[in-house]
Order: C-alpha cells, then sequence, then structure tokens
C-alpha cells in the first residue's frame, strides 16, 4: 500500500487509551510474589557482602563475578526511558533509534582499569592519575548535573508513567513511590545489593520483553506481516496537505540519506561515537559496576555479555513499538494535535504510549502485570544506580574527610573526660590506606 494514501474513517476512534481494569487475584499474587521475591534479594545480598567500609559499601567489596556485572550494566543502562523512547522512536520513524544501541563503541570499550590506582569514582581517578583536585571537583559537580537533569528526571518520568497507566495513580503519587521503594534497597545495602537487584530485574526483564515480542509478532503476522501493513498505519483523523502521521518511506533502514534524512549515516557512524566513548568508558555508572569486579577478567567479561544483550533491543523494544502502531494507529500515530492532547496530553504526538499500550492490550491476565512490575523493576534499577552514583560523587566531598571528624566528635561526646585527657594527641586513623569505616 502506498504510504501516502489515507484510510477511511469508518469509525469515530476511542481516545481511552488505558480503560480503567481492576485487579484480578492472580493479578494481586504475582504483585505480592514480585516484591517478595526481590525483597529476599535484596536482604541475601546485604546479608553476603561486607557494607562497613568504603569499598565495601560503594564497590561491593570488589568481589562481583562477571554475570551480575553484565547484567547490572545492562539493567542500568537499559532502563524505562528506553522501553518508553525506543518504542516510540520506533512508532514514529521506524528502526533508525537502533544506531543509538548497536554503536561500535559500546560495552565491549567499557573495562579500561588501571588495578595499581584503587578508586571508587572516576573523578577520583582523574585526581590521582594527574593531581589536583580542580579536576576532580569540576567533574563530579558535572556529572552530578548530568545525572539530575539528564538521568535521574527521565527514569522518574518513564516509570511514574508505567505506574500511572497500570494502576492509575496520580503522576506525582506514583514518582514519590517510584523514588521511596527505590531509595530503601538503595541506601540500606549499598553496591552490591543494587547490582544483584539489576541482575533479578534483567531476568525478569528479559522475560517479560520477549514474551511480549513473541504476542506482538504473532498478532501483526511476523515479520513480514509487520513490513507490509506499517506503511499502513495511518491515523484515520489528519490533515489531507500534510505529511504528518504518514510513516517515513526508510522506517526499515538504519542507515539512511546523509542530507535529507532524520539520522544521516555519517552522523551515526562518527558524531554517535563521541558520545558512545563518553558513556561506556568515564559514566561514573558504567565505571562503578566494572570496579566492583574481582578483577579485570571479569569485568571484561560482564562488558561482553552486556555487548550481546545490547542486541536485543531492536527486537524488544523498537519493533513492538512499530507493531504497536500498526494495531493502534489512531491513539499511537495520532496527528491532529486536538486529539493527541485528548489522548495523551500531549499534542506533539503519543508516540510515548505505544509500549504501555501493547503491554496492557496484548499480555493476558498475569503476564502484563509481571511486564509492567518488570517495567517499573528496570525503573527501579536504573534509578536505583543513578542515585548510588550521585551519592558516590558526593563521597570525596562528605564522607571521607567529614566522617573522621564525625567519629572522633561523636567519641568526645559519650567519653568527655577520655576527649580532655588526650588534648594534644591524634586519634589513630586506618592503617596501611584502609577505607575508613562507615556508619551505616
Amino acid at each position: 500500500m502506498d504510504p501516502t494514501s489515507i484510510p477511511p474513517a469508518s469509525v469515530t476512534p476511542s481516545w481511552d487509551v488505558f480503560p480503567q481494569q481492576t485487579l484480578e487475584p492472580v493479578d494481586i499474587a504475582v504483585l505480592v510474589l514480585y516484591f517478595l521475591f526481590v525483597l529476599a534479594v535484596g536482604l541475601w545480598s546485604m546479608w553476603k557482602t561486607q557494607r562497613s567500609t568504603v569499598k565495601g559499601y560503594f564497590l561491593a567489596g570488589g568481589q562481583m563475578v562477571w554475570w551480575p556485572v553484565g547484567a547490572s550494566l545492562f539493567a542500568s543502562n537499559v532502563g524505562s526511558g528506553h522501553f518508553i523512547g525506543l518504542a516510540g522512536s520506533g512508532a514514529a520513524a521506524g528502526i533508525a533509534a537502533t544506531a543509538y544501541e548497536w554503536n561500535v563503541s559500546d560495552p565491549a570499550r567499557a573495562p579500561h582499569q588501571d588495578t595499581a590506582l584503587p578508586v571508587t569514582t572516576m573523578p577520583e581517578y582523574l585526581r590521582k592519575r594527574f593531581g589536583g583536585k580542580r579536576i576532580q571537583i569540576f567533574l563530579a559537580v558535572l556529572y552530578l548535573f548530568i545525572y539530575i537533569f539528564t538521568k535521574i528526571s527521565v527514569d522518574m518520568y518513564a516509570g511514574a508513567l508505567f505506574i500511572q497507566q497500570a494502576l492509575h495513580w496520580d503522576l506525582y503519587i506514583a514518582v514519590a513511590g517510584l523514588l521511596a521503594i527505590t531509595a530503601v534497597y538503595t541506601v540500606s545495602g549499598g553496591l552490591a545489593a543494587v547490582i544483584y537487584t539489576d541482575a533479578l530485574q534483567t531476568l525478569i526483564m528479559l522475560i517479560g520483553a520477549v514474551s511480549l515480542m513473541v504476542f506482538s509478532f504473532i498478532e501483526v503476522g511476523g515479520l513480514e506481516g509487520l513490513q507490509a501493513k506499517y506503511f499502513s498505519a495511518i491515523p484515520s483523523i489528519r490533515k489531507e496537505n500534510s505529511s504528518c502521521g504518514l510513516p517515513r518511506k526508510d522506517a526499515f533502514h538504519i542507515f539512511r540519506d546523509p542530507v535529507s534524512s532524520d539520522l544521516p549515516w555519517p552522523g551515526v557512524l562518527v558524531g554517535m561515537t563521541i558520545p558512545s566513548l563518553w558513556y561506556w568508558c568515564t559514566d561514573q555508572v558504567i565505571v562503578q559496576r566494572s570496579l566492583a569486579a574481582k578483577n579485570l577478567s571479569h569485568a571484561k567479561g560482564g562488558s561482553l555479555m552486556t555487548s550481546y544483550l545490547k542486541i536485543l533491543p531492536l527486537f524488544m523494544m523498537v519493533m513492538p513499538g512499530m507493531i504497536s502502531r500498526v494495531l493502534f494507529p489512531d491513539l499511537v500515530a495520532c496527528a491532529d494535535p486536538d486529539i493527541c492532547q485528548k489522548i495523551c496530553g500531549n499534542p506533539s504526538g503519543c508516540s510515548d504510549i505505544a509500549y504501555p499500550k501493547l503491554v496492557l492490550e496484548l499480555l493476558p491476565v498475569g503476564k502484563s502485570l509481571v511486564m509492567v512490575l518488570a517495567l517499573l523493576g528496570v525503573a527501579h534499577g536504573s534509578l536505583g544506580g543513578e542515585l548510588r552514583e550521585k551519592n558516590t560523587l558526593e563521597l570525596p566531598f562528605q564522607w571521607v574527610h567529614a566522617l573522621p571528624l564525625l567519629l572522633h566528635g561523636a567519641g568526645g561526646h559519650l567519653h568527655p573526660h577520655r576527649a580532655r585527657g588526650q588534648r594534644g594527641h591524634r586519634a589513630p586513623g586506618p592503617r596501611n590506606g584502609a577505607s575508613p569505616p562507615l556508619l551505616l
């Protein structure tokens, strides 16, 4: 079918995207089992690891093997924003967004550790490598701004969006609940709890996403059916003299025209490599998980595992987003600003609802809630990792310098006569460069 043709509007479409649903007993049972399992994994990881030192708390004791490192790298990278954004990009413009996931500088280049310099953060490594504190402070402040304004906020929005659409909660209540649950195991368990829960979330996410992918391709008639029907997925209400709402003719091409396309191939190959190198080789979320590995071999093994897992987003996120447009063209591909405002509250378009709509419409009772919980778990994983790295980046300015003073002051309050009798004598510090203890 010609992509510029306009199908007749035989039936007035309904703008009720996510009709109110009640939780079935199966859904409630799945919900309870999920949270109990996650809680059990978090408690086990807290019991298993040593959290009383800086290395034990912020680097999981440096004892992680390759598979939890790889799972945590994947879960920290692929957040709920990926399911919203990549599926939405697929619905709106095709498979070109996969280039962000398949860039040549992705996780295979991540682990470049200098074992002679024991560090906790990337800014700390640069200070020890080149000397001086200005570059450390500059990078720490820069990373904090990046995490707050480009990562934490995005994952908060995407995770809260799933909660709002699946459980019909207010958006701000959903944000508060998401932050509260994430903070429980992130603050109390340290990096080890984050890594082990990430591994669990990765397993659940893969099971749920692959299940949805299978249901989606069955519904649309396989890859051939998607290729045939995608160009017919045009909203019934649109302006006739406008290309708005029409699928792109190059929707099934990753490398597109270098002049007129939305993602020109020179930018994909060259321009995208620069931020990819920054992310996979210097970003604190990635670096800290590599530093938590037992040795360089386990760090490389975890990164290679992540590289293979990064092949999946095309099939688990982008193509399901395209299938969602095929199945719900009037909602996902809406082209009229007033209608889009009624559907999703965004006059610019509603492609962001592609994946949540698919989850709640295609998966049967019980499995749909599993997928929603998996996506919430991904939001917890990526958000927890970002909060953990934010706290770690603040470490040089808070714990390392303030904690010895706090410990000395606490000792003075508990034993004032001993403190007065020892004036002029320095309290013994950590021996042989050992990490100071943490009051956790």
